[in-house]
């Protein structure tokens, strides 16, 4: 399948989420992922349901692997074969814990040496150095880095997010660097393999590459990722605490309660608080001088808030919805996520794909030219065993 990342291939030794959901992003848009996997047991993945699709597998698995090949490998018992897909690749992704790669053989300055156009993306739970030994588990880096200090209720515990949304983030951020050394390997016109994909000619090596190692870790994309809690901090030293639904910054801009259930809304400008006064019938509110500025809300956000809560309680939530939409006022009912499929689906934004008979989450990337494709089901473990060595020998 043609794709914006057609002929490149991509040598997946992660597992788990972070990895396997960066790659995955990669071979929607047409690179050619080999997901190498543990003889026996594979992806930790594999185990972890239920649920579990029709097919018997576990959604967790499916959710992060599809368009990829599968090969099992004991790296140390197959390293040769771990070193050819190495050399012939583009892009290696890997998130075992620092030194272990180095040690089987296959760090960075070792595959370098052997494919000096390689992308290498080293995926951490806190750097290579002195965070070397801690466990790289997304629980953890909400915990230590700060997220669930800034969620839940004020005064709990600490809350953590429903998703592992760290690994996610981190997954991102791993893609965004290897495509940004993807294209300073373009740029430079030394590249790695000149052929397309697993199929291309291994003798088509550059002999020089400009090739580099990528460094994601789960603490450093959590910490850029908390924005403008993080900015509080590094800039002004302001430390933020747990607030519930609500937001430190803005209001109003956070959950309340309708007649049947709650609704969110996100006045975040003069305008539209003035037009949500007006839509719940309260001009007072919008006039009142206590209220003026964004500033002054949050100000009088204890006054303000059971105020607007009290007006609400006149219509249902989908009511409101409606009608503070109509009025250019950001708000919305808080969906479970049957619901929030339903409202993709109804706007055209083709939430999900069917393949290989299961469902699936579709890349959120549009692309013009190059759209995301979705050719190849998540593999059953070791799939493309004999095919990928064949290959690999030639």
């Amino acid at each position: 399948m043609s794709g914006a990342l057609s002929g490149l291939l991509v040598a997946d030794f992660s597992r788990v989420l972070a990895g396997p959901y960066c790659t995955m992003l990669l071979a929607d848009l047409g690179a050619d992922v080999v997901k190498v996997e543990r003889p026996g047991t594979g992806d930790d993945t594999r185990a972890w349901g239920p649920p579990y699709a029709p097919s018997g597998e576990a959604t967790y698995f499916l959710g992060v692997n599809r368009n990829k090949r599968s090969i099992a490998l004991d790296l140390r018992a197959d390293a040769e074969v771990a070193r050819a897909l190495a050399a012939r690749a583009d892009v290696l992704v890997e998130n075992f814990k620092p030194g272990t790669m180095d040690r089987l053989g296959l760090g960075y300055e070792a595959l370098r040496a052997l494919n000096p156009g390689l992308v290498y993306c080293s995926i951490t739970g806190f750097g290579a150095g002195a965070g070397a030994e801690l466990p790289g588990y997304d629980l953890i880096a909400q915990a230590v880095g700060g997220l669930m200090s800034v969620t839940g209720e004020p005064g709990g515990p600490g809350t953590k997010a429903g998703v592992a949304l760290v690994d996610v983030i981190t997954g991102l951020h791993a893609a965004l660097g290897i495509l940004a050394a993807l294209r300073h390997r373009d740029h430079t016109g030394q590249g790695g393999r000149l052929g397309g994909g697993l199929g291309g000619d291994a003798s088509e090596q550059a002999p020089e590459g400009a090739g580099q190692r990528v460094e994601v870790s789960l603490l450093s994309s959590l910490l850029s990722a908390l924005t403008n809690h993080a900015s509080a901090y590094a800039a002004a030293g302001v430390v933020p605490q747990a607030m519930g639904n609500r937001h430190p910054s803005i209001v109003p801009y956070e959950v309340f309660r309708a007649a049947d259930r709650p609704i969110v809304i996100a006045a975040g400008n003069d305008r539209q608080y003035r037009a949500l006064c007006l839509a719940l019938d309260r001009q007072d509110l919008a006039d009142d001088p206590r209220h003026a500025t964004n500033a002054a809300r949050v100000a009088a956000r204890d006054t303000l808030v059971p105020e607007l809560n009290a007006a609400l309680a006149g219509r249902t939530a989908d009511e409101w919805f409606e009608r503070l939409t109509a009025a250019g006022v950001p708000c919305g009912p808080i969906n479970d996520l049957a619901a929030a499929f339903a409202l993709a689906d109804d706007l055209g934004l083709e939430p999900s794909v069917e393949l290989g008979g299961a469902g699936q989450v579709a890349n959120p990337i549009r692309l013009s030219a190059t759209p995301p494709s979705y050719h190849r089901p998540p593999p059953a473990l070791g799939q493309d065993d004999a095919w990928v060595r064949e290959i690999l020998r030639q």
